[in-house]
């Protein structure tokens, strides 16, 4: 019996590549004489696997390629909006700036209506001096009028007094 235990064996494991669990002679004549056949393998040829690694590889580098570009133009966008942002601001600063030009323009504009030219006021200068020494003139006139009236008082008032009336 071991005889023929051991080419039931034998041949078990030659018809199939795995391994049987059976440990009776009865499952193991019966696992042999029913044939394993195995699937047929599809060949994997050079041309058909260089063809799918090539596909695989474009899309994977194309995936990758359109992931980098989309990053670069929000990177792009977000640069170009601060800039738009900045230039809003410095824009809105110009515009005070002018508006402040512009009152200072008015009001110097205004200042120039009511001042005096230099020419004018030159003139005016010499007007009052001349005024202004006329006038002076004229008081001086009449001190010296007032000082004749005050000694002719005088000499009124000392021949009053030393000559008595009755």
């Amino acid at each position: 019996m071991t005889f023929r235990t051991c080419a039931v064996r034998y041949s078990v494991a030659k018809c199939t590549p795995s391994r049987l669990f059976s440990t009776s002679a009865t499952l193991r004549n019966a696992v042999s004489s029913s044939p394993v056949i195995p699937a047929p393998k599809k060949p994997v040829g050079g041309f058909r696997g260089g063809i799918i690694g090539f596909l695989f590889g474009f899309s994977l580098a194309s995936s990758l390629a359109a992931y980098h570009l989309l990053d670069e133009y929000r990177q792009a966008s977000a640069a170009l909006q601060t800039s738009v942002d900045e230039l809003k601001l410095s824009t809105e600063r110009v515009t005070q700036h002018v508006r402040r030009i512009e009152v200072v323009e008015k009001d110097l504009k205004a200042l120039r209506d009511t001042t005096v030219p230099k020419e004018d006021l030159t003139r005016l200068r010499t007007e009052v001096k001349k005024l202004y020494d006329g006038l002076h003139v004229e008081i001086l006139d009449l001190r010296s009028h007032v000082w004749g009236i005050q000694q002719d008082l005088n000499k009124v008032l000392k021949e009053e007094s030393t000559t008595i009336r009755v």
